[in-house]
């Protein structure tokens, strides 16, 4: 009886325990496989790994630049005359517009420097001059050749001068074909000594103008550059060559070949004292005509100075026939007489 007892006692356990073994093989039956084959989360097994922080590799160096291509070889210049390529002849007139009456100014590093050669005879001084005749009112057409930049042009111009006795106006036009025109302009009054001008214009694009303040004896610029003092018998850039013509018709035969002239001139944004030298009379063949007409030189005194040489009729009151100015790097305007009408 003895032997029997702990087998009885046994049972209910064994029991138990499959009983837990069956509930667990029904729960592992119940859980649905993963959709792609793999083992569902609950039963996935966590992987962890360490991750090495290498140092940020250098930027790899730039491509080389491919070499520059070279330019395409120009193409050979047109035979075919100026007279069927307007465009150039265009060109070349606004060229002549911008490049008339104006000096080229020196490059700002460098010093201009005054020519050693002195004037054979003392100049005579255009303020001590007392006897002058001044033209009437007179209205003259120019053509204008000359060269610039090594191309050749042919345009316009006219000069039309006014005065009543006591003033005067003075306006001189070049005009070229598409390129609108440029006009210088002077205005004063007559006086016992000549041309006495008050204001100076010179417009292309837009204008600049030199006042002449005589009350305090200076020139004032709207260029805003430096004020020049007003010397005597002071003329400006256009007047000049009107009050020549006027000093020589009052005396012809005080200004011989070789009589040096001199007179402070005004331009739109400086002033200098201007040279001239009478070279005598000759005659000229022009678009209006031939006549005999003096001719006098302001030779280039400093390197960029511009030569200006001035023909004056004494059938016309010594007006200006012919009016050749030339630039220090060879360009040059030259205007010749084609019409003379009334204003």
């Amino acid at each position: 009886m003895n032997g029997a007892a702990p087998a009885v006692r046994w049972r209910p356990l064994a029991a138990l325990g499959a009983a837990v073994v069956l509930a667990h093989l029904a729960l592992l039956r119940a859980v649905p496989p993963a959709p792609d084959g793999r083992a569902p989360p609950a039963l996935r097994q966590f992987i962890t790994r360490s991750i090495e922080i290498k140092p940020a590799a250098p930027a790899p160096a730039p491509p080389a630049a491919p070499p520059a291509a070279r330019p395409a070889p120009r193409p050979p210049r047109s035979s075919v005359s100026d007279a069927n390529t307007p465009q150039v002849q265009v060109q070349r007139s606004f060229s002549a517009i911008d490049s008339i009456a104006s000096e080229v100014p020196p490059p700002a590093a460098e010093a201009v420097a005054a020519a050693p050669v002195p004037p054979a005879a003392p100049p005579v001084d255009a303020a001590r001059t007392t006897a002058f005749s001044i033209p009437g009112s007179v209205r003259l057409g120019y053509s204008v050749n000359g060269e610039s930049r090594k191309q050749s042009y042919n345009v316009r111009s006219e000069l039309l001068w006014l005065q009543d006795g006591s003033s005067y106006d003075a306006r001189l036009e070049v005009s070229a074909f598409l390129m609108g025109s440029r006009t210088q302009s002077s205005a004063g009054r007559i006086t016992a000594e000549g041309l006495a001008p008050t204001r100076f214009g010179d417009k292309q694009r837009s204008e600049q103008a030199a006042h002449f303040e005589r009350d305090k004896g200076k020139v004032v610029f709207s260029a805003n550059t430096p004020d020049a003092p007003l010397l005597a018998g002071a003329q400006d850039r256009l007047s000049v060559f009107l009050q020549l013509g006027a000093m020589i018709a009052g005396d012809p035969a005080r200004y011989p070949a070789g009589t040096a002239l001199s007179m402070q001139t005004v331009g739109a944004r400086e002033a200098d004292v201007w040279l001239f030298t009478v070279e005598g009379e000759e005659p000229l063949s022009l678009p209006a005509g031939t006549m005999p007409a003096l001719k006098l030189v302001r030779s280039p005194r400093r390197e960029f100075d511009q030569k200006v040489e001035l023909w004056l009729a004494p059938s016309l009151g010594y007006l200006p026939v012919r009016l050749k100015l030339t630039q220090s790097n060879g360009d040059f305007a030259d205007q010749q007489l084609r019409s003379v009408e009334k204003p």
